[in-house]
């Protein structure tokens, strides 16, 4: 089945890749730097334009190293914006909702915001009720990140790298933190991270992006169609920490194995849901044997027949529905984000696994790397 569903992107890809005329001489890709104004205490922040052979456009700002837009094509080769977020670097000083960011050093919840290492105890800044919440109150995207432009054989390629201090926000060890963004001619977003530490510590990046491949304005994702590849998922109690039982999403509103639209079950009367007040839960991946990097969602607009696929080397995937947007935040071009106007695909280790023994472990030692890989693949389908 997976082998299908790789020969389709792949056909996908090559179909895109192949709209230009007979004759045409293939466009290459480039890569334009411009200010994006200054942080409150006077830095200079970059936004970076990646733009592959088929125009297709990744705009990543090196504040919170945060995916700023990406637009790519629908079945009629019409592009548009297909992530949230805000035109000015005013928008990310003062978000709340990570739109596009790289998360860390901790993506997701840690418990009661502390966790222990060979007998010590380590105390988080609580910023989600009595838990920490994606790397504290000034986390990884608040961060002015070094930029670099890299050669890529196959697209353009950013390096962002920062050094996160021993004590930031209350984890230990000096980390030293390497994401690499590749929009390749393949129309892919390929994210990979990679860490080092000086001090046994706990790690998990992702990014936030919110996704709505219909485009802006375009209302609602609840008829976005989903597959998680994924037979469990992590129920959490009333603060949203798992519970650390693995269950089995078979008969559950969270069974996405086969395509569904989000929002068939959305409002079920069901316990996890109403505790989410939506999805906003961790899947635990099924694994291609030997493969290095495995499918993990894919999700189609039927309107515009945008396919977004995430393949990631990551156990998990948090699935969010955008529940607690609440239409204040002011977007791109005015726009205002409303609840469910968008979803989120956060590839991870699981939430809380400082504290969850049987969980995959993110803890990282002196002399090991932190190394994962996530790709978001766009394509179309008629």
């Amino acid at each position: 089945m997976k082998r299908l569903i790789m020969l389709s992107a792949f056909t996908g890809a090559m179909l895109m890749t192949t709209l230009a005329p007979l004759g045409a001489t293939p466009k290459s890709g480039s890569t334009e730097k411009k200010p994006f104004g200054k942080t409150p205490d006077g830095q200079p922040i970059d936004l970076y334009v990646l733009t592959n052979k088929n125009g297709v456009e990744a705009a990543i700002t090196n504040y919170g190293g945060a995916v700023v837009s990406l637009k790519v094509p629908d079945r009629n080769g019409k592009f548009a914006d297909v992530v949230l977020g805000y035109d000015s670097l005013d928008g990310y000083v003062n978000d709340k909702s990570y739109f596009g960011a790289i998360v860390g050093r901790y993506g997701n919840r840690i418990g009661h915001a502390q966790f222990s290492l060979d007998g010590k105890t380590y105390t988080l800044a609580k910023n989600n009720g009595e838990n920490s919440l994606h790397g504290g109150i000034k986390g990884f995207n608040k961060a002015v990140w070094a930029a670099k432009e890299l050669p890529a054989k196959n697209g353009q390629s950013l390096e962002l790298t920062y050094p996160s201090k021993e004590g930031e926000e209350g984890f230990p060890g000096n980390l030293h933190v390497r994401v690499v963004y590749t929009l390749t001619d393949s129309n892919e977003l390929k994210i990979e991270y990679s860490a080092t530490t000086d001090k046994k510590t706990v790690v998990n990046l992702t990014n936030h992006s919110y996704f709505n491949l219909a485009g802006p304005g375009s209302g609602d994702i609840l008829g976005h169609q989903l597959v998680i590849e994924a037979d469990k998922f992590t129920p959490v109690d009333a603060s949203l920490i798992p519970t650390g039982e693995l269950r089995d999403v078979q008969g559950t509103p969270l069974d996405f194995r086969k395509a569904t639209a989000i929002g068939a079950r959305i409002d079920q009367d069901d316990e996890q849901l109403k505790l989410g007040h939506g999805y906003d839960h961790n899947f635990v991946l099924r694994r291609a044997a030997g493969a290095p990097i495995s499918l993990a969602a894919r999700v189609v607009e039927p309107n515009t027949g945008r396919v977004l696929e995430v393949w990631t080397t990551e156990p998990g995937v948090q699935f969010y529905t955008g529940n607690f947007l609440d239409g204040t935040a002011r977007g791109k071009g005015g726009l205002t984000y409303a609840r469910r106007s968008a979803f989120c695909l956060e590839t991870q280790h699981f939430p809380d696994s400082p504290n969850q023994p049987k969980f995959p472990s993110v803890v990282l030692n002196p002399g090991e790397k932190y190394s994962t890989t996530t790709t978001y693949k766009f394509t179309t389908e008629k």
